[in-house]
């Protein structure tokens, strides 16, 4: 028996990265599970190689119409809504501050902000009719700490945990969970397309990224998707059933501070720098 066995989920962003990890998970814990993503090739490819508990439906969800649509489609084909995994990312607009385009803070906006406030809107009303389920937003430790993303990327993180907060206040109310997961430094595609790669380079490109990760946090291994889909299965789970509002950071200890071992090496040059002047 799985954890969420005969259950109905949605996850944005489900196509590829941290989504398409916790698909898998969901399914194999007994979840039936709609992929709402724009990667129509990727999504497709995954519903199928997962058999009949996945289905893929091309979702934007900058589009309240798009995001409706999903909510409808998984009600009718599973049933019920029991996990609103509001997943759905872009790096967004890049650079230093006198940089950044109208433009580009309205489609990072879009995506990481709104696009976390309609699947929430649309989920809510479903789920406390039956008097339960869980929603989950993606943020991020950039919207915890400075200097872990650019800077609207951050903006919108910040944003997110804090909407996640104040809706679980009113839904929480009606049984329904509203809950948020901060990944650390996690090589997902994401950060490939943010630099201009085509997708097949974003894919090649995880591996290096990977390499580049793996010295960044206490836990000396760069963290992976399967590490956050894990923490997002906990909180779909019943065994968080009294978690509501939280901030579920999932980093190897990144936002922790300064590494032990950088703290005793800067001890090392104090003393030595020390010794040399008195003598």
């Amino acid at each position: 028996m799985g954890v969420l066995d005969s259950r109905g989920a949605i996850i944005t962003g489900g196509a590829s990265g941290i989504g398409e990890a916790t698909v898998k998970l969901f399914v194999e814990e007994g979840c039936r599970v709609l992929i709402a993503d724009i990667q129509d090739d990727k999504g497709e490819l995954l519903a199928d190689d997962l058999g009949g508990d996945a289905c893929f439906l091309h979702t934007d969800v900058t589009r309240e119409a798009d995001v409706k649509t999903a909510v409808d489609w998984a009600v009718e084909e599973f049933g019920r809504l029991d996990c609103m995994f509001n997943n759905a990312g872009i790096a967004g607009a890049v650079g230093p501050i006198e940089s950044v385009t109208v433009e580009g803070f309205d489609s990072t906006i879009s995506v990481l902000l709104r696009g976390v406030l309609l699947g929430i809107k649309h989920a809510a009303p479903v789920m406390k009719g039956r008097g339960h389920g869980s929603i989950i937003n993606t943020a991020s430790v950039a919207g915890l700490r400075t200097g872990y993303g650019n800077h609207i990327y951050s903006a919108a993180k910040a944003a997110v945990i804090q909407l996640t907060r104040s809706v679980a206040m009113e839904l929480g109310e009606s049984g329904v969970r509203v809950n948020c997961i901060c990944p650390g430094f996690i090589p997902t595609p994401m950060i490939g397309r943010a630099r201009g790669l085509s997708i097949e380079e974003a894919d090649a490109s995880v591996e290096k990224v990977e390499t580049l990760f793996a010295g960044a946090q206490p836990i000396r291994r760069s963290g992976s998707p399967m590490d956050i889909a894990r923490a997002v299965l906990w909180l779909a789970s019943d065994d968080s059933a009294f978690v509501n509002g939280h901030t579920l950071v999932v980093d190897g200890g990144v936002t922790g501070g300064r590494m032990w071992s950088d703290y005793q090496k800067a001890i090392s040059q104090l003393r030595a720098a020390m010794a040399q002047d008195t003598g």
